[in-house]
């Protein structure tokens, strides 16, 4: 379930920001403990920028994103931001083709 999390959407964005967050915070703080902050902060990062969630092998899934969605049965190709065809009607993308 929390891997499935990890690899949706939303997950990724969560682990964007998140990253984002530490890095831009530990950087701000001009210590070495924050240099350390940022980072450990550039790990969630780029995993969620790459599709990666590094969680996956400690629950017996692979590392990418794909893999994971593909054996719980979601959308493999799951892009950070929804296309304008994505947020159409199932009718109206039937009406494309």
């Amino acid at each position: 379930m929390l891997v499935g999390f990890m690899a949706s959407r939303t997950g990724r964005w969560l682990r964007i920001l998140a990253g984002a967050g530490m890095v831009l915070g530990g950087l701000s703080s001009s210590s070495p403990r924050g240099a350390v902050v940022a980072l450990v902060g550039l790990g969630p990062l780029v995993a969620g920028a790459l599709d990666l969630c590094l969680l996956g092998p400690l629950f017996g899934r692979s590392i990418k994103g794909a893999d994971i969605r593909r054996g719980l049965g979601m959308p493999e190709e799951l892009r950070l931001f929804k296309t304008r065809y994505e947020r159409l009607s199932p009718r109206a993308r039937m009406m494309l083709h």
